[in-house]
């Protein structure tokens, strides 16, 4: 109930600054005149001012939300790699990690930038992440998103300009893919201004010593999962505006050519290192998209760059356990025994094995591999369901 009350006075507030902004006229500040100049702030009088306080209000219900992840070295790691690019904005730039599954990260023109788990999950050095932030660190030196608000409102286009400003002054929660649609909807740049960006982006990214070559890179593994998937609707939703990735893979792979320079590195081992304590949790919160034909292409990309260790080889038990196609079940029981022979298995892998096993009633060994997870897991969420079946014999 709070947070509706809140929302509602944003929404009121931003209806109010939208209506002023369309129907008084403020005074418009230019823009596509050069970069975001360091230390810049709008005048609040001006319509770009209203966008930008409009933003602040989001940033501070962003701030609060519980989908953040605030593991402070993980925040402290992508804080470096922004100022590492972009020393002058390092202080005009807060990023903000969101648990949300999926690839993706966007800019506000107040400089707020939010990066999505899932990309996380899929970037594989430090390279790759840095091209992504460099990305949206474009957007936010060319202020493609003002331009977006200038344009519909030029455009007469009352419907749109009117549903952004809803948009942006009643976002929901971070963390969700309904706000994932709609911030995608709101910031959907043109094809010519997502090119601008992946020219400031792997520029930005060769000049701090970053591979150029892995921008492109980036784009090679999606469109691998892409393949993977006979649906298109999460294509549609956050890549309709953006040129294809076969386009953009392409386009970089050509620019990173004359960038390379002797030194530079594709960070992956403090990559690696950085991420080691989220990662668990990123696999898991890619299972429950279930999209598994997709999970399998992203963790054959992850064994390219390194040996199958004990929480990649359970995570494939558990896709293939869950998908539970003909011929699953030997595989998943494959995978977990090769992850609980190592000695830093995860818990779950017992657990898995377990279900496995009852299911192809092995009991003995069953109720085995159950007493084993509740040994190393005595606080588990599910003791009571796993107590029952080792009661039942398994």
């Amino acid at each position: 109930m709070r947070r509706q009350t809140m929302h509602r006075r944003s929404f009121l507030a931003g209806c109010g600054c939208c209506s002023a902004l369309a129907l008084t006229g403020c005074t418009t500040t230019g823009t596509g005149e050069g970069n975001t100049a360091p230390g810049y702030r709008p005048s609040a009088a001006t319509d770009e001012g209203g966008l930008w306080q409009v933003m602040d209000r989001t940033e501070s219900d962003v701030k609060r939300s519980r989908a953040l992840v605030r593991d402070e070295a993980v925040n402290t790691y992508l804080r470096d790699i922004v100022c590492r690019m972009t020393a002058d904005h390092c202080a005009d730039i807060r990023v903000y990690i969101v648990r949300t599954p999926v690839f993706n990260a966007s800019m506000a023109p107040n400089g707020m930038m939010q990066v999505y788990s899932g990309l996380l999950l899929r970037t594989r050095n430090e390279a790759q992440l840095a091209a992504v932030l460099g990305h949206e660190i474009g957007h936010y030196l060319r202020k493609h998103s003002l331009q977006k608000w200038r344009d519909a409102r030029a455009k007469a286009d009352f419907g749109a300009f009117l549903s952004l400003g809803l948009a942006l002054a009643g976002i929901p929660a971070v963390g969700s893919l309904t706000q994932m649609a709609l911030l995608a909807s709101i910031f959907s740049y043109s094809r010519d201004q997502e090119r601008e960006a992946d020219d400031i982006g792997i520029h930005l990214m060769a000049k701090a010593g970053y591979a150029p070559g892995e921008a492109a890179r980036v784009w090679e593994q999606l469109v691998a999962e892409k393949k993977a998937m006979a649906e298109e609707a999460e294509r549609n939703i956050f890549f309709a505006s953006h040129p294809e990735p076969e386009e953009r893979q392409a386009i970089l792979k050509a620019k990173a050519t004359g960038l390379a320079q002797p030194g530079q590195t594709d960070g992956a081992e403090p990559y690696r290192r950085n991420l080691r304590g989220l990662r668990r949790t990123l696999f898991e919160d890619e299972l429950r998209m279930r999209q598994f034909p997709r999970t399998l292409v992203l963790l054959d990309q992850l064994c390219s760059d390194i040996p199958p260790d004990a929480d990649i080889m359970h995570f494939y038990g558990e896709v293939h356990r869950l998908r539970a196609e003909n011929g699953d079940l030997g595989r998943a029981r494959g995978w977990y025994e090769r992850s609980v022979a190592t000695p830093d298995a995860p818990p779950e892998a017992w657990r898995g094995l377990g279900l496995v096993l009852r299911q192809q009633g092995e009991r003995g060994p069953s109720a085995e591999a159950f007493q084993r997870y509740l040994s190393l897991a005595p606080r588990a969420t599910d003791r009571d369901l796993i107590q029952s079946y080792i009661a039942l014999g398994s």
